[in-house]
């Protein structure tokens, strides 16, 4: 079955274009434009810019994340800093990528106060003195190390932010997602109480969706990442008046 060929090829390439599969598979291009169509009708895959890529319903854990990309996330975290400068008051969402933001904000940053549902965040800000955290309670989720729930979203709605920094499993036209249902209930509640939002995430989440959407592009103010969105999804993310910092 070709279907079954196309899914089994994206197991080994994280993405597939409809001119080289079409070439591979001996078949013409609107064959495979169809194939894409039913396998996306199916949530199988997902559409992107002249090809495809497998949709996703988990991630690894946050401890074999933080192996991953450091590179990249290290320079998301310098990108950062320009942006937040004269910044009091912050909430930072969990996620391997905040962590290095976090990391980042404790050696140049001075008395300033976070509001975080991570112990990672936590705990990498505490070796600025100077910098006061606010760990919200909420139900332990031990492969995250971050507290959710009722609970956690109760205490977030209690106070009011400059900036929310959140990571993000999957990054597509429709805005950003997160593997953990949980996580992005937190994400939401801490952007509607911040007055300016950063989603900040490497170039493997692009063209990637996850269970939870917890914002379109219209509700974030910059994404930083280190590359730029290629094609229709960089084209989505400009038009809703979100900036792109990246490189």
């Amino acid at each position: 079955m070709r279907q079954q060929r196309i899914l089994r090829e994206l197991d080994h390439e994280p993405s597939l274009r409809i001119i080289d599969l079409a070439d591979r598979l001996s078949v013409s291009t609107e064959t495979i434009r169809r194939d894409f169509d039913e396998l996306t009708q199916q949530g199988l895959i997902n559409r992107t810019y002249g090809g495809a890529v497998r949709r996703q319903s988990s991630e690894p854990g946050l401890n074999e994340r933080h192996k991953l990309h450091i590179a990249e996330r290290e320079l998301i975290a310098r990108h950062a800093m320009p942006v937040l400068a004269g910044t009091r008051h912050i909430m930072i969402g969990s996620g391997a990528t905040t962590v290095h933001v976090a990391k980042r904000l404790a050696v140049i940053m001075n008395d300033l106060t976070v509001i975080t549902h991570s112990f990672g965040v936590a705990t990498v800000l505490a070796i600025n003195p100077t910098i006061r955290v606010i760990m919200a309670p909420g139900l332990y989720h031990a492969q995250e190390g971050a507290m959710h729930g009722a609970q956690t979203i109760r205490f977030l709605e209690n106070y009011r932010v400059e900036w929310a920094i959140l990571g993000a499993s999957g990054l597509d036209e429709d805005g950003a997602s997160d593997a953990l249902i949980e996580a992005s209930e937190v994400y939401a509640v801490m952007m509607e109480r911040a007055t300016r939002s950063m989603i900040v995430a490497d170039h493997t989440k692009f063209n990637q969706a996850f269970p939870a959407r917890y914002c379109d592009w219209g509700n974030v103010d910059i994404l930083i990442s280190d590359q730029t969105p290629p094609g229709s999804l960089g084209d989505t993310i400009r038009d809703t008046g979100c900036l792109i910092k990246a490189g």
